[in-house]
């Protein structure tokens, strides 16, 4: 507990103990009005001080109609009109309910906080004699040798320029499995490294690192308020002033209606009876529970996502999750591994597979692409070819690549490259990417590419049809490469050869015929994804491997590159939006009972302490629930 919390159920003890040493003496004694009061107010003042304050203040500001005003009025009436017990039990109630919601919500920071922990404060700076200077991470440089000691947090990312560990990647993740690296591996920061230790030249300044944009979501998801949260905070602002509109009707009208006869027989039409039920339906009126419980959910279930390597930017995307009727995949590098390897070449007549896989190579040299790397991989390096041969590379959105190489035009990419530049070539068949390669408008031949499934990509796929979400697969990759992988996840519908405007034509298709009240939510990884991840309902990013755009243009990013993590992320949104309806329901509900039994005097004030604090507590528990962690 915190020392405020502390010092509040200190207060609550000692207020309890004066609240007994008054019963007993008020008992004991036969006190009059005046003295019952004066023995009251000592517990009373000791509880319910900061509560009146609050309220003063509340109306010097103009911002009457809180909780505490209402606590105010309710027990301050009750104490004037000589249920002194009431009064003191009303405010000591109220005040067990603050703590208990303060110790809920601490305990849920509490699960952020140790996310914040991954925050490195210091990097090992390596200098030029090789000695090491403690710095601040956001003092280090783009270029400069940091050295990561065993069981030290990565303080930014960059690649590893000596050494070998493992790293525990479970902060970034929530994944325990360690992960080897050596010279030549990225590494990311947040990381723990394991036993050996690392040298690693920094990529990225702090503030573009991976672990201080995990940090920027994670703090700024709170801004970002659900439709349901920002309802709440409309209804109460209407709905206290309007109970107390409605009090104050109950306490005036039945007497006056009492004095002109008015009132059915049997009726009560004292003052102070009509006035007691008032202050009592003011009690059961507060509104906290909902105040209270609904972001305290949200809050929760972004934490307890947070924990499970899953990133919201905010409660409404976590809303929006949760009604996702249609999930759109990316193939390659998210439901694929988008490692590339060459599966086999067929060169043109009079062209060796030499030659073919040299001149691919080449002209892809300067591409990252995954695809330009396995052509380097099984061509480039192991003839060792010289980079500076190849010029002039461009590269054509979907289509491919034209490069320069030994000052000839060499074109590498799809069918549709060679169809536009009007040369003929021998179509291959197969599963897999092909890639044809001409030469000064001449075909040298084709390359078959294969790339492998993720382990969970068909489990992913499952999971989201068990929760009754449609799949869909959008590729630029040809119908050859395409249609064997959507047959062997199970997706329902697949559209292959798309560029990237043809993904957002075919999203915006799909966001037409979606089911009424239901998301599109679409999964990405490339660059080229990041402008359907802007138009989709919501945008899931593959984050540890995909990069800087498509994270900045997503809602939700998964950290470890895993597809089954979306049907998670779906279970934990609608765990938190039927946590959500509830306690909506149950505050409601309870109240609506509450304040009908009260305004007719058959609940007092110890059911109006049940009514406001019991029903606080209750929804507070259910929300609670956000916290545990989900598999």
């Amino acid at each position: 507990m915190t020392k405020k919390q502390k010092k509040t159920l200190r207060r609550i003890l000692i207020a309890a103990a004066l609240s007994v040493c008054a019963a007993l003496l008020t008992l004991r004694y036969n006190f009059g009005w005046y003295l019952a009061l004066a023995v009251w107010l000592v517990p009373y003042l000791t509880i319910g001080y900061d509560v009146l304050r609050k309220a003063l203040l509340g109306i010097k500001n103009g911002e009457v109609f809180d909780e505490n005003f209402l606590m105010a009025v309710a027990t301050v009436g009750a104490m004037a009109l000589g249920e002194y017990g009431e009064g003191v039990a009303v405010m000591l109630f109220y005040q067990i309910g603050e703590l208990f919601q303060s110790y809920a919500v601490g305990k849920s920071r509490r699960s952020i906080t140790e996310l914040m922990d991954i925050r490195p404060d210091t990097a090992n700076l390596v200098g030029p004699d090789g000695a090491l200077t403690t710095v601040d991470p956001e003092a280090v440089k783009v270029g400069d040798v940091i050295a990561v000691r065993p069981g030290e947090k990565v303080p930014l990312d960059g690649v590893v320029t000596s050494g070998a560990s493992t790293l525990n990647t479970a902060a970034l993740t929530g994944e325990s499995k360690p992960r080897s690296v050596q010279p030549g591996d990225e590494i990311l920061s947040g990381c723990v490294n394991g036993e050996g230790l690392l040298q690693v030249r920094v990529a990225k300044p702090y503030g573009e690192s991976t672990v201080a944009k995990i940090l920027e979501l994670v703090e700024n998801s709170s801004l970002k308020k659900a439709k349901v949260e920002n309802f709440i905070t409309r209804f109460a602002r209407w709905y206290t002033p309007a109970v107390c509109l409605a009090a104050l009707v109950l306490a005036v009208l039945p007497p006056l209606a009492g004095l002109a006869g008015l009132l059915p027989a049997g009726w009560p039409a004292g003052w102070d009876v009509w006035v007691l039920r008032a202050l009592t339906f003011l009690v059961i009126s507060c509104p906290c529970a909902l105040v209270i419980s609904i972001p305290l959910t949200f809050f929760g279930g972004i934490g307890g996502a947070s924990r499970s390597g899953i990133l919201v930017k905010g409660g409404n995307y976590l809303e929006a999750l949760a009604n996702t009727g249609v999930a759109v995949f990316d193939k390659t590098g998210t439901l694929t591994r988008g490692v590339f390897e060459v599966v086999d070449a067929a060169p043109a007549d009079g062209v060796t597979e030499r030659e073919l896989g040299a001149a691919a190579a080449l002209a892809e040299s300067y591409s990252s692409h995954p695809i330009a790397k396995s052509l380097w991989a099984a061509y480039g390096a192991p003839q060792a070819l010289d980079r500076a041969r190849a010029a002039d590379a461009q590269e054509e959105a979907g289509h491919g690549v034209c490069a320069r190489v030994d000052g000839a035009e060499v074109l590498v990419g799809n069918a549709r490259l060679l169809e536009d530049r009007g040369i003929a070539f021998v179509p291959a068949e197969g599963a897999g990417t092909v890639v044809y390669v001409a030469r000064d408008g001449r075909f040298l031949g084709s390359i078959r590419i294969g790339d492998s499934v993720k382990p969970g990509a068909a489990a992913a796929i499952a999971a989201l049809k068990g929760q009754g979400v449609r799949t869909v697969m959008l590729t630029g990759d040809a119908e050859s490469a395409a249609a064997p992988v959507a047959a062997a996840l199970g997706v329902d519908e697949v559209h292959a050869g798309l560029l990237p405007a043809d993904k957002v034509a075919q999203v915006e298709r799909l966001l037409a015929g979606k089911p009424a009240k239901s998301n599109l939510t679409f999964a990405g990884d490339g660059i080229n994804d990041a402008p359907v991840l802007m138009r989709a309902d919501v945008g899931v990013a593959m984050g540890a491997l995909g990069s800087d755009a498509a994270i900045e243009a997503a809602d939700v990013v998964l950290m470890d590159d895993d597809p089954a993590k979306l049907g998670l992320a779906i279970r934990i949104a609608r765990k938190c939006m039927r946590i959500v309806y509830e306690n909506i329901v149950f505050a409601l509900g309870v109240k609506a009972l509450f304040l009908l039994l009260g305004a007719v005097g058959v609940a007092n004030m110890w059911w109006a302490v049940f009514a406001d604090v019991g029903v606080m507590v209750l929804a507070v528990l259910n929300a609670t629930r956000m916290l545990r962690p989900m598999r």
